[in-house]
């Protein structure tokens, strides 16, 4: 099965966002990285878009 491609984004924050984020993730064992795409996510479903997630099985079984 080929690994799923990850996207890159660049965005521009406040030092104080930037750090109280690092503290959620690091209270929480989280990259930064993934801090975001768990806030992102979240406030996606609040918001009711929903986010389509690749299938995982494999095409050819």
């Amino acid at each position: 099965m080929a690994a799923l491609k990850t996207e890159t984004i660049t965005v521009r924050i406040e030092p104080a966002v930037k750090a109280g984020l690092k503290a959620v993730a690091e209270q929480e064992r989280r990259s930064l990285a993934n801090m975001i795409e768990v806030i992102m996510r979240d406030d996606c479903e609040r918001s009711g878009v929903a986010i389509s997630e690749p299938s995982t099985a494999n095409s050819k079984a």
